[in-house]
């Protein structure tokens, strides 16, 4: 296996895992989010090695136990998973979700324009953060036919303030108001992620997306991470956006997810451990 590809899955599951509950379980890493339970990517199972049938049951049985009380349930799946997990989770009703992951290994071959690009240190600066975050997923459930529901975004935002030091958010200001934002981190292994770019729709194709990349790719070099790797949905433009700055497609990922009725139930298995 490539070893981009192996540091690409690993600094990925570093990414979703701050902040949040880890622990592993049956073959899989399970993180979890208790004060955060409507957030999919606080709330789900990754790095799954179950691949037997008896296996797999045991795992999915698990799930439903840690996740009893949440109103999902959602799979992270790479090219490292057992190829019989999807079958089964097609089976048991779980919607896909896709994405594709790039990667820069060297330097980026585009020019940005100057833009005013700040970290997001201040309540103010948190302020705007939030409110481009709001826009930013009512377009993206537009998009997927989903429902937008505020306590969700209230648990985002909460998120990504808490997710400490190793993640930063960054801010592009245009006119003196934050117009766009993004998101660089580096992972324990050295690779390094931009994440989270979102532009104000009525301030695209000036400039402020590819500012922010620029920015997070030379915040992820500064602390010392090689390659970099960018997430962008198959069905979305930013894919040609990020392949004619440098960025080169490395592989795809899948999200399985359903939506379920929360259950009051403990854990028979965190009972026994107790």
């Amino acid at each position: 296996m490539d070893d981009l590809i192996r540091g690409a899955i690993a600094v990925g599951r570093a990414f979703e895992a701050l902040g949040n509950e880890c622990f592993e379980a049956e073959g899989a890493t399970f993180i979890r989010n208790r004060s955060r339970p409507d957030l999919r990517g606080s709330n789900c199972v990754t790095g799954v090695t179950a691949g037997t049938p008896k296996e797999i049951e045991r795992l999915l049985a698990r799930v439903e136990a840690e996740f009893a009380a949440f109103p999902h349930r959602q799979f992270e799946v790479d090219c490292l998973t057992p190829p019989a997990l999807e079958p089964r989770l097609v089976v048991e009703g779980y919607k896909r979700e896709g994405g594709v992951v790039l990667v820069l290994e060297a330097e980026l071959n585009t020019e940005a324009r100057p833009h005013d690009v700040r970290l997001v240190e201040s309540d103010a600066e948190w302020g705007a953060y939030g409110r481009l975050l709001r826009l930013d997923w009512k377009e993206v459930m537009e998009r997927l036919g989903r429902r937008y529901r505020d306590e969700a975004v209230d648990q985002a935002i909460a998120r990504t303030r808490d997710r400490g030091l190793p993640a930063r958010h960054w801010l592009a200001y245009l006119d003196g108001e934050a117009r766009a934002y993004c998101s660089s981190f580096v992972g324990p292994g050295g690779m390094g992620m931009v994440e989270d770019l979102f532009t104000h729709p009525d301030c695209r194709h000036w400039g402020l997306a590819t500012a922010l990349v620029h920015r997070c790719v030379a915040d992820c070099r500064e602390r010392g991470a090689g390659p970099v790797i960018i997430g962008a949905d198959p069905d979305d433009t930013p894919k040609q956006m990020y392949a004619a700055m440098g960025f080169r497609p490395l592989m795809v990922i899948r999200s399985y997810w359903k939506e379920v009725a929360p259950s009051p139930s403990p854990s028979p298995w965190r009972e026994r451990e107790a």
